[in-house]
């Protein structure tokens, strides 16, 4: 069964909680404290499998949960690291936030990438020591790994797409040109799922060209099968349109052409703009007036026109060796870009905050606080900034003074330690 979209869960590992340990040796006086770090929980790593095609397996696990790092312990031992989930989806997955749509990851190469990263482990008491307090009898618990449900949508990782109404010809020519072996009949939607052949033209020559289910009208809002498959032509470096150019079927040529464009068009407006090459099909079935009428129609719009009978293969070289040429000038295959995580200023006031006074450090605790220091990075002066602006915004700052912190306190929220300056 080929499946395109999946929706898990994934949840990456909590860290390990920091040790409260003190040193003990005999005739060794106030030996201190000496409680180990907690270990990071694992990622969640999401791999390309080309022995996958499709999302299937994702409808029946649904669930994914890295394992929690180890907790500190004494004698300075720090807790173990936790293994990392590798999930392995088919090339040319891309990784969306269910809840918001933003797009996390694209796995289209050989590079594994992590979409939610585990938590960081918590200090052991070690960390607290100071000349002032010489057993601190507490330690930081670990940090909680990010938690997401995904949408995962697999966009076909070709070089040429054929479009076109059922039944033109188009699973004909890609059984053609290359080695793939589509099911042909002759009735609409024989070819329910899209279909990855490789075109060799000689040594250390070659693309990919996906054939594409029928569309029809009103594919882009759900009509016929179409709909299903019009995401896999938006990677498509260029498209082939084929055509019925005979009307074997009592349509006129013309208009099929004009309605499948107008359905790409609304599905997504820029693959109006994607190079095309129109191959009128069938020519063995129209007559010569009809195919000359068809060529100076899509000539005068613009488009590159070959006549060809696929079934027969005939001249479907021309047309190959023109979209060589073609992709020759072209970028390669877009890769979709992870968007930022953006937390608006006016949801951040919604959220809760804890502060705990413990022995002179006031430590600062919410689930919501977890996403953004990961993606704050406190080297950077602008990053620091941002934060700031946030601890403000939210409300961190008056929960600070309300809990009564001074001038040259120390604040800590969760891995993060500074001296709190009015």
């Amino acid at each position: 069964m080929f499946v395109d979209i999946a929706k898990i869960k994934i949840k990456a590992g909590d860290g390990g909680d920091g040790s409260v340990s003190f040193h003990r040796e005999k005739y060794v006086a106030s030996g201190g404290p000496d409680g180990g770090d907690g270990g990071r929980g694992g990622n969640i790593v999401f791999a390309a499998d080309d022995n996958l095609s499709t999302l299937a397996d994702f409808r029946y696990k649904r669930k994914y949960t890295a394992p929690k790092g180890e907790n500190g312990r004494g004698g300075r031992c720090n807790g173990k690291k936790a293994e990392d989930l590798v999930i392995r989806v088919p090339r040319g997955t891309v990784i969306k936030d269910a809840e918001t749509g933003r797009i996390m990851a694209d796995i289209s190469s050989d590079e594994p990438v992590v979409v939610a990263k585990g938590g960081k482990g918590g200090w052991g008491n070690i960390h607290f020591a100071t000349p002032t307090r010489q057993t601190p009898r507490f330690a930081k618990p670990g940090m909680p790994g990010e938690e997401y449900e995904v949408q995962l949508e697999l966009k076909l990782l070709a070089d040429v797409g054929l479009v076109g109404f059922p039944n033109v010809g188009k699973s004909t020519l890609v059984s053609v040109v290359s080695e793939a072996k589509p099911v042909i009949a002759n009735y609409h939607f024989t070819t329910i799922t899209p279909v990855l052949g490789v075109v060799r033209l000689g040594e250390g020559e070659s693309f990919v060209m996906a054939d594409i289910p029928g569309l029809i009208e009103g594919a882009w809002e759900g009509v016929g099968l179409g709909h299903q498959f019009l995401r896999h032509v938006e990677r498509c470096r260029m498209l082939v349109h084929i055509v019925d150019v005979s009307g074997s079927e009592g349509r006129d040529p013309k208009e099929d052409f004009k309605t499948i464009n107008a359905e790409l068009e609304k599905f997504d407006p820029e693959l109006a703009k994607r190079p095309m090459i129109v191959a009128g099909n069938k020519c063995d079935l129209a007559e010569d007036e009809q195919i000359e009428d068809f060529r100076k129609y899509v000539e005068n719009m613009g488009y590159k026109f070959f006549p060809i009978m696929a079934a027969i293969r005939y001249e479907v070289d021309p047309l190959l060796n023109c979209i060589r040429e073609e992709l020759s000038k072209l970028p390669p295959i877009s890769r979709f870009e992870a968007e930022p995580l953006v937390i608006e200023p006016d949801k951040l006031k919604k959220n809760e905050v804890t502060v705990r006074n413990m022995d002179g450090i006031f430590v600062v605790e919410g689930e919501w606080l977890v996403r953004i220091m990961n993606t704050v990075n406190f080297d950077d002066y602008e990053s620091l900034q941002y934060f700031q602006r946030v601890l403000l915004n939210a409300g961190v700052i008056d929960a600070l003074y309300d809990a009564g912190v001074q001038e040259g306190d120390t604040v800590s929220i969760y891995d993060f330690e500074f001296e709190f300056v009015d």
